[in-house]
């Protein structure tokens, strides 16, 4: 059972790391979730202080990403549409990767300033509010993805450190 818990916390780190970037998983949690299973084994010992903290931390970050970009996008002179766009940009950049690993951060910015012109007459306008629409979603993305490769790291390491008890099989 340990080695199930094993595997499949792994894959929730793993799938936390992608929900870094794609809008619909929520990146941390799912992270979290692989650090708790790790934890559910027999072999690492219950440390409930580290789950706490970094349940804390996964929340706080999952809050933080909603309100970032709603701050930059504000803060610029922003609209909602400009938020849609830079999430309909990252949707474009993911499923239909035309300029390769450039697309991710191309394409999000494309799609604030489309909303932000959809959304406004002036140009100018438009592509400040694109611009502090764009710089929050790189500013969530990046706390998400910094929390969720930590997370990985901690796995890695308690799973390195009670390698033995994971993996004896009597």
């Amino acid at each position: 059972m340990d080695i199930v818990l094993l595997v499949i916390g792994f894959l929730c780190t793993l799938i936390g790391i992608l929900g870094s970037f794609l809008p619909v998983l929520p990146g941390p949690p799912i992270s979290w979730v692989g650090l708790l299973l790790l934890y559910l084994t027999k072999a690492v010992p219950d440390n409930w202080w580290l789950l706490g903290i970094t349940l804390f931390f996964a929340l706080l970050i999952t809050i933080m990403d909603y309100v970032i970009p709603a701050m930059g996008t504000k803060k610029f002179g922003g609209s909602k549409a400009g938020m849609v766009g830079t999430i309909v940009g990252l949707l474009v950049a993911i499923f239909f990767p035309v300029l390769g690993p450039f697309g991710i951060i191309i394409w999000p910015f494309v799609g604030a300033l489309v909303g932000e012109l959809s959304n406004k007459a002036d140009q100018k306008t438009a592509l400040k509010a694109a611009f502090g629409s764009f710089l929050g979603f790189l500013t969530g993305t990046f706390m998400k993805f910094l929390v969720t490769v930590i997370y990985l790291g901690l796995f890695i390491w308690k799973a390195v450190e009670y390698s033995p008890e994971l993996f004896s099989f009597s």
